[in-house]
């Protein structure tokens, strides 16, 4: 398994300020995808023990939120056990960050089957379509992409979408 790159503070990939990796490898080369050098499994570098460590120690600070999984592809069979391992690691060290994962595969269809889920937060899934793109959306490309609570999913055994609130400012 590989991995593209790392971002240490990153704030376009979820709320606040995140640690993001993006995975290595993608058979679904969505049209005018974002990341269209993610998409060889060749690629990138390798995916180690030493490789969750670093992501580990740069989202050691307070003001790091959660860690963002994207790729290239997270879920694809050939990444599943490395995403899983870095989630679990990362949810044992800050049970109280978030880890959002993005793919196109789809959660009840797809990946509802996976025990390693409890790990995510939030998945936002489905392949980003083109003809569907809305960049009005928050954390998704195209609009049949969902932003999923995959905690009470799992537990409601449907899926539950994330309930995005708005900050309202109060004006004194």
């Amino acid at each position: 398994m590989h991995y593209n790159k790392i971002r240490k503070m990153d704030i376009s990939n979820g709320p606040g300020v995140r640690v993001s990796i993006f995975m290595q490898g993608c058979v679904f080369h969505c049209k005018n995808c974002f990341n269209p050098e993610t998409h060889d499994f060749a690629g990138g570098k390798e995916f180690t023990e030493n490789t969750i460590k670093k992501v580990l120690e740069l989202a050691n600070k307070d003001y790091i939120v959660g860690l963002s999984i994207l790729g290239g592809e997270p879920m694809h069979p050939k990444n599943r056990e490395g995403t899983f391992q870095l989630a679990k690691a990362f949810k044992e060290k800050f049970p109280n960050k978030t880890i959002w994962v993005w793919s196109g595969y789809l959660f009840d269809e797809d990946l509802i089957s996976e025990k390693n889920l409890k790990y995510i937060d939030v998945l936002i899934d489905g392949r980003y379509q083109e003809e569907l793109r809305n960049p009005t959306l928050k954390y998704c490309g195209s609009e049949n992409q969902r932003v999923i609570d995959v905690s009470k999913s799992l537990k409601k055994k449907k899926i539950v979408l994330l309930e995005q609130k708005e900050k309202v400012l109060q004006m004194v």
